[in-house]
């Protein structure tokens, strides 16, 4: 055990480490796993900033890590980056393995309140409070300049952290993000069961409807998504968040990459171009 938290593997990597990670979570009351990517600089005794990056249903704290190719452009600008698995793991509930959708690796980032799953299924506070505290107190990364980077469920996360809370992150951007889950299947799904019919109460965690309420960003945040991603039209409808971001005049560029999907391939394409965007304004 190091720091609060234990070291299940490191690797060398483009002159960094990726280490992959296990700490005790006071908001999901268990065990809790993450990756921290390094770059060199920071293992010279530089503080750096970071990019958390949120993923999308069924994956861990390994799969952008594994999968994404970013490492290499992390090295490059000095930045780290970190991940987390997508749901809590020591609190099984019957069913919660019967979907890819709902339940394990589809904790959908929000705060349940409906039993079973408000014991442990409270990803938004995870995020924003456990994991920052472990990672900026444990690791050389400098406290506050962070950014936040999503895909799919991990883009709706993403987008309604930077809106709820826009003073603990420097920068936002989303690849295929869920923009409005409370009008699509998906989080129909994933809130129904985890926040509970009052259909009022799922808009704290649809960012379409966070920017109706008034919330916004202070810089510009930017999608990428692929024209043939079999979600486009069913569940992301990445239009409605952009028309919500000219009623509430919140800055966003949203580029629609002709042919590219909805996997990884699609995400490796574009991520140098999302680190480099958060490196602006982590950088400078």
């Amino acid at each position: 055990m190091t720091a609060g938290y234990t070291v299940r593997s490191e690797h060398r990597c483009y002159g960094g480490v990726q280490g992959f990670y296990e700490h005790p979570s006071a908001s999901v009351g268990g065990p809790m796993r993450f990756s921290v990517y390094l770059p060199p600089k920071a293992l010279k005794g530089e503080r750096v900033p970071a990019v958390y990056f949120l993923a999308g249903l069924t994956c861990t704290e390994e799969t952008f890590a594994a999968k994404a190719g970013a490492q290499r452009v992390a090295a490059e600008l000095g930045m780290a980056l970190v991940t987390c698995d997508t749901s809590p793991r020591h609190a099984r509930q019957p069913g919660d393995d019967a979907a890819w959708d709902f339940g394990q690796g589809a904790g959908f980032y929000v705060d349940a309140t409906e039993a079973p799953w408000s014991g442990a299924y409270r990803m938004y506070s995870y995020v924003t409070r456990d994991l920052i505290e472990a990672v900026e107190s444990g690791f050389p990364i400098e406290e506050g300049r962070r950014g936040v980077l999503g895909h799919s469920m991990g883009g709706h996360g993403a987008l309604v952290m930077a809106l709820r809370e826009p003073g603990a992150w420097a920068s936002v951007s989303a690849l295929a993000p869920i923009v409005g889950p409370s009008a699509v299947p998906w989080g129909e799904k994933a809130f129904t069961g985890y926040l509970g019919s009052d259909r009022e109460t799922w808009k704290a965690y649809d960012a379409v409807e966070l920017l109706k309420r008034g919330a916004v960003f202070p810089a510009e945040v930017l999608i990428d998504q692929g024209t043939a991603d079999k979600f486009l039209d069913g569940q992301l409808q990445p239009e409605r968040f952009v028309e919500a971001c000219g009623a509430a005049g919140q800055q966003v560029s949203l580029r629609m990459r002709d042919g590219y999907d909805h996997s990884y391939y699609f995400i490796a394409s574009f991520i140098e171009e999302h680190l480099r965007h958060h490196a602006k304004a982590l950088l400078g």
